[in-house]
């Protein structure tokens, strides 16, 4: 019997990509880093313990059950969500030491991302398909 592939509803997912991108707003209209914790925590805790504090509260307001809504594959998102805490982390250390070049790359790569996945195009997808696009060439061309 196969098992039941891991999914995240899409409403939460979105829930995620609305904080990144507010709270990265936010540090730059504020010229505060911290906030650039509040969607960085939520990001480690999601990674390594399966628990965004956001999604989890998000969930509650659900009006359907979570299979009813467009799945988003858990894997999938775990390596969107390395690539947000890189910039978020990275655009964090970049204004806390004095180096707002490398902060505002960051946050503005971070923030875009998050903005045009609300739009409907994941970039983090599309770079996770490439990849395992690579991948099977590689597989391939090594087993002809």
């Amino acid at each position: 019997m196969a098992e039941k592939p891991l999914f995240i509803p899409r409403p939460l997912v979105r829930v995620n990509q609305w904080i990144i991108l507010l709270s990265t707003i936010a540090t730059w209209v504020f010229q505060q880093p911290l906030i650039l914790l509040i969607p960085l925590i939520a990001n480690l805790m999601g990674l390594f313990f399966n628990f965004n504090p956001f999604m989890k509260l998000a969930r509650l307001f659900l009006k359907k059950k979570p299979s009813e809504y467009i799945p988003e594959d858990v894997v999938q998102q775990k390596f969107n969500s390395c690539i947000a805490i890189t910039c978020l982390l990275l655009g964090f250390i970049g204004f806390e030491l004095d180096k707002p070049v490398m902060g505002y790359i960051f946050t503005i790569m971070v923030a875009a991302a998050s903005g045009i996945a609300i739009l409907g195009f994941c970039i983090g997808c599309f770079i996770f398909f490439q990849l395992k696009q690579l991948r099977y060439k590689l597989r391939k061309s090594t087993h002809a």
